[in-house]
Parts: structure tokens; C-alpha cells; sequence
């Protein structure tokens, strides 16, 4: 169920059942991030609201789809190097976008000191070449934010936060173990998709949703 580890410098070769289970634990989410992002453009009750549904529901269903692609064509098409690696950047970069546009919805919100810092430490991580350097970025820009909670004057929504912050962490034991832990890679997927589900939670309960009964309430 999985190959030997490879040295530090070169990608890991999984499996055949490896490469399946990489493409479906992503696969798998994308509708659903489909109809969250929906959700919350639903639920959009001014410009700003609206704007950041977008951003944000682009970067979710992007992360999701371009992953299911990579994998997929790394899986069938691998003779394709180029496209494959071309396709491995983006991915890498989608990441990277899908975490800075996380904080799009919190722009105006109680929870917008946490939504500045981010994209800055992405346009320095964007040219992460190895798989280290790649975890400590990943690292920065998910929990750089959090330093600012206790300034924060309302805490709704912390808790979220931070257990999706958890999730993260934990993917990221998986995301080191190719060729040690069989499926490590689609494990961390999985952590992923846990993680932005907790986060999506969050946003769409403290962010979208009271807003939405506000305006209820107004009418």
C-alpha cells in the first residue's frame, strides 16, 4: 500500500491505491464547496458580504479541484512532465491563495485583525521549493493571525478557529510521512478537508448567518 521513502529532494511515487484514494479524498469535496460557497453568496446582505463569498468560495472550490486534477493527471498522465508540473505549482499556489482568502469574510468583521497578516506572508512563500520550507509557510500564515486573539473585543467563533487550526497541524504529521505512513498523503487531504470545514462553520455561523437574521429582524 505504499512505496519506499524517497530521498528529501525528490517527489514520492505512490501507489496505484495510493493515487486513487489522493484523488478521491479531494474529489469527493467538491460539491460540497460548491453549495457552501453558494450558501454564503446567498446569505451575502451587502457588497462586501458578497464580494467575499466570492473570494472566498473561489479559493475553497479551487483548492478542492485544482488538488483532484494534479492528482489525477500525476496518477494517469504522469508521462505528461510538464503539465504535471505545471499542475504541481498551481496546486501549490492554490493552497496559498485558499488560506489568504479565508480571512476575506472577516474583513469587516470582529475577526479582522487576523485577516491582514496573511496575504502579505503568502506573497513570500509562493516560491516554496521544498517540502520543509513549504510546512513552515503553511505554518506562518495559519497561525501568524492568532497572535492578535487576545486583543480581539469579541471571541465568537475562537474555538472554530482554532480547532480547525488544529486539524491543520495535525494533517501536516501526514504530509511528512510519504513512504512511511501507507495513504499519508490522502490522510492529510482528509485534515484539509476537516479543516476547512471547521472553518467554513465559523463563517457561515458567526459571520453570514447573523447578519442574515438581522436583516430579518429589520423588516
Amino acid at each position: 500500500f505504499m512505496n519506499h521513502r524517497v530521498p528529501a529532494h525528490k517527489r514520492y511515487q505512490p501507489t496505484e491505491y495510493e493515487h486513487a484514494a489522493n484523488c478521491a479524498t479531494h474529489a469527493f469535496w467538491i460539491i460540497p464547496s460548491i453549495l457552501g460557497s453558494s450558501n454564503l453568496y446567498f446569505l451575502s446582505d451587502d457588497d462586501w458580504e458578497t464580494i467575499s463569498a466570492w473570494i472566498y468560495g473561489f479559493g475553497l472550490c479551487g483548492l478542492f479541484v485544482v488538488s483532484t486534477v494534479f492528482h489525477t493527471i500525476s496518477w494517469k498522465k504522469s508521462h505528461l512532465r510538464m503539465v504535471e508540473h505545471c499542475l504541481h505549482m498551481f496546486d501549490r499556489m492554490v493552497i496559498y491563495f485558499f488560506i489568504a482568502a479565508s480571512y476575506a469574510p472577516t474583513g469587516n468583521s470582529v475577526w479582522f485583525p487576523h485577516g491582514e497578516a496573511c496575504p502579505k506572508a503568502g506573497t513570500a512563500c509562493l516560491s516554496a521549493r521544498y517540502k520543509l520550507v513549504e510546512l513552515l509557510c503553511y505554518v506562518v500564515m495559519g497561525f501568524f493571525p492568532a497572535l492578535v486573539i487576545l486583543s480581539m473585543p469579541n471571541t465568537e467563533g475562537i474555538w472554530e478557529l482554532m480547532t480547525g487550526g488544529v486539524f491543520y497541524c495535525l494533517g501536516m504529521v501526514f504530509f511528512k510521512s510519504d513512504g512511511r505512513i501507507p495513504f499519508a498523503h490522502a490522510i492529510w487531504h482528509l485534515f484539509v478537508a476537516f479543516g476547512a470545514g471547521t472553518h467554513y462553520y465559523a463563517i457561515w455561523r458567526y459571520l453570514y448567518l447573523p447578519s442574515t437574521l438581522q436583516t430579518k429582524v429589520s423588516k
